[in-house]
């Protein structure tokens, strides 16, 4: 199932610097996989070391961010945006 999935600016030199990148996989998990089968090095700045994702990453898929889904396990049917964006802190 192809995906488009949103790559926010500090992950670009992931992707060539391209902002928006096609995946395949039928969950959040799979698509990052193929993320990372394309564009070595990409999972690892979206999940930790212990393969969750990262506190200062939000990842949506459509309008609904993963955290109040199923995570990692959500469900990323074909035709979908996904859209990783750091978060910002500061005051």
């Amino acid at each position: 199932m192809s995906v488009s999935v949103r790559i926010p600016t500090i992950l670009r030199t992931y992707t060539g610097g391209e902002s928006e990148v096609n995946a395949e996989g039928a969950t959040l998990a799979a698509v990052l996989d193929d993320l990372e089968t394309n564009y070595e090095g990409i999972k690892g700045r979206i999940l930790d070391d212990n393969g969750k994702l990262r506190r200062f990453v939000n990842v949506y898929v459509g309008n609904e961010d993963v955290r109040f889904l199923e995570n990692l396990e959500t469900p990323a049917p074909a035709g979908t945006q996904i859209s990783i964006i750091p978060a910002v802190a500061g005051g």
